[in-house]
């Protein structure tokens, strides 16, 4: 059941994606070639998860968010080429592959990663209407810019880069823009657009805030106790940039205990709903992830 219904949302963001993305003339090829390479390169497709779920949990298709859903990939995608760019994380290796400026050279990686955050507002703005009333559309386009910019995972990405983090309050607060917003907009997204009310809305955003934090506690344990192999990635990388983490700041035992009472939070979020089997398996299937 849990692998099934995971794989099915997967295959429904991979299909979708496939019909939304650029093909394009021979000028442009290179380009194309690079935004492809990412987007298609694996991955979890988590955040259109959250939002397609989310929709089915108020009775919706899926097929209302869908738009959406993608253009979020298309946002989350963006920010992965540009972390792993020489000026941010300088990474070799993501989803066990070669990083996209490592295959198509540092210019055309940051092209690529402004093609798809300025194509997923295209999407959402083109096809949202198709499923959705206009003005629920406009205010979900206002939440995902709002999610991926200044006040949101950029600001975060900034704090990460400047900022001195050395205690679990300014951590958690980097991480809530940084990792957590687009997770935190995938949800409220996928109920605003499913007609929602706004007790509806905010359980949904505290479900998708304590299960972000419960997602990145689950990135800094497998960061050390992870392999190479099943992160498609270096690991001890946090340590040897000298980051802060939930594991550096409070140890594993301590980390995973502070997960656990996220996770609770999260499932606890979903009580006022029915039909909350898929969201709530989703909390297990995070924690207990090895990549």
């Amino acid at each position: 059941m849990k692998n099934d219904f995971i794989a099915g949302y997967a295959k429904i963001t991979e299909d979708a994606l496939k019909k939304y993305m650029p093909e394009g003339d021979a000028a442009q090829k290179k380009l194309y070639d690079a935004m492809n390479y990412s987007i298609f390169a694996g991955g979890k497709r988590l955040r259109p998860m959250i939002m397609m779920m989310t929709a089915k949990m108020l009775g919706k298709p899926v097929d209302t968010v869908l738009p959406f859903a993608c253009a979020m990939e298309m946002i989350h995608t963006y920010s992965l080429i540009h972390d792993d760019l020489p000026a941010m994380d300088n990474d070799d290796l993501r989803r066990g592959k070669p990083t996209n400026h490592k295959v198509f050279g540092e210019a055309t990686a940051i092209l690529a990663g402004d093609a798809l955050l300025t194509k997923a507002f295209e999407i959402a703005a083109k096809y949202g209407t198709e499923y959705a009333d206009s003005d629920k559309v406009v205010k979900a386009i206002s939440i995902l810019a709002e999610a991926a910019g200044s006040e949101g995972m950029v600001g975060g990405q900034v704090i990460d880069i400047f900022a001195e983090v050395e205690d679990l309050e300014q951590l958690k607060n980097m991480h809530a823009l940084k990792t957590g917003a687009i997770i935190r907009a995938s949800g409220v997204i996928g109920a605003v657009l499913s007609g929602a009310d706004s007790e509806q809305i905010n359980a949904i955003d505290s479900y998708c805030y304590n299960l972000g934090i419960a997602f990145q506690i689950q990135d800094d344990i497998l960061d050390v106790l992870g392999s190479e192999e099943s992160l498609g990635k270096p690991i001890g990388s946090d340590a040897e940039n000298n980051k802060s983490t939930y594991v550096t700041l409070c140890g594993i035992d301590e980390a995973e205990k502070l997960q656990k009472e996220y996770i609770k939070k999260a499932k606890e979020s979903l009580e006022i709903f029915e039909n909350t089997e898929e969201l709530s398996l989703l909390c297990d299937m995070l924690v207990n992830r090895k990549a």
